[in-house]
C-alpha cells in the first residue's frame, strides 16, 4: 500500500451514517476503505481524458455504428493521424 497519511474531512450526517452502515454490514472494513475506493474510482474517471464512462460508452456506440474504416491496417491509420497532426503544426 505505501505511506498512509491521515486526513480529516467533514461529511454531511447522512453520508457519515451511510459509511458507518457499510462498515457495520461488513461491506467494508473501515470508512477509510470506502473513501479510498471512492477517490480511486474518481481519479480513474478523471484520467479518462475528462470523459465519464457514460460519455465513453456513447463514443463507442457511435464508432460501432459508423461502418468500416477506410484504413486497411493500423499503420495506415497512424500515418493518417500523423499527417493530420503535422498539418496543424504549420
Amino acid at each position: 500500500m505505501g505511506i498512509v497519511e491521515k486526513v480529516t474531512v467533514s461529511l454531511p450526517q447522512e453520508t457519515a451514517e451511510f459509511l458507518r452502515s457499510e462498515v457495520e454490514n461488513g461491506s467494508y472494513a473501515s470508512p477509510s476503505d470506502i473513501v479510498g475506493e471512492a477517490v480511486q474510482e474518481w481519479k480513474e474517471r478523471r484520467d479518462l481524458l475528462g470523459y465519464s464512462p457514460e460519455e465513453l460508452s456513447v463514443f463507442v456506440s457511435e464508432a460501432e455504428g459508423s461502418g468500416s474504416s477506410p484504413f486497411a491496417t493500423m499503420d495506415e491509420l497512424k500515418a493518417e493521424a500523423r499527417r493530420l497532426y503535422l498539418s496543424t503544426q504549420r
